[in-house]
């Protein structure tokens, strides 16, 4: 993530919750991002210097009319300093803040099949537990790590695949060759 996309997306973040509508543009923020990743042409179209700026902005107007304002005026900023490719950025930057505010920590779990409803619940909740914290679960599948899981959560690293434990029985007999 780049400097702009922190500064923006907390000046964002930081005007929103001074005005009380942070609920409702965090979602059309992960909206909008969705948007964008699925047409990134139109956001092409929105940095294209051959167009005026102010069309441009007329532009935003029509395709976000329901957005929040400061949301839409935000995107209108972006577009004027032609920083609209820092838009992901930026939003991750606003969510890891709300996350923050919130007691949320993100768990990165990886596994060589997908996991069950019920062994997902199940892993959440012990999560939570072990965090103290609302856990969202982002699930990776990687057949590389053949069989096990593998969890990332605030900075530790949970690792009980079968491909963890080869690399540090690997590695230990390493050490005891050597």
């Amino acid at each position: 993530m780049t400097n702009a996309a922190r500064i923006y997306g907390n000046s964002l973040y930081d005007l929103v919750q001074e005005e009380g509508c942070v609920e409702p543009v965090a979602e059309q923020l992960q909206q909008i991002r969705t948007l964008f990743a699925e047409n990134p042409e139109y956001v092409r179209l929105l940095g294209e210097p051959t167009i005026e700026l102010e069309r441009r902005r007329e532009l935003m107007d029509e395709a976000f009319a329901g957005a929040e304002k400061y949301l839409l005026n935000f995107l209108k900023l972006l577009c004027d300093r032609n920083l609209l490719r820092e838009y992901a950025g930026c939003c991750d930057q606003f969510m890891d803040r709300y996350r923050q505010d919130r007691g949320i920590a993100v768990a990165r779990v990886t596994s060589a099949v997908p996991l069950g409803e019920a062994q997902l619940t199940a892993l959440c909740d012990k999560l939570e537990k072990m965090s103290k914290k609302t856990v969202e679960m982002k699930t990776i599948i990687d057949p590389s790590v053949m069989g096990g899981i593998r969890v990332e959560l605030d900075g530790k690293l949970l690792d009980g695949t079968v491909k963890g434990r080869l690399d540090g029985i690997s590695r230990k007999l390493e050490e005891v060759s050597v």
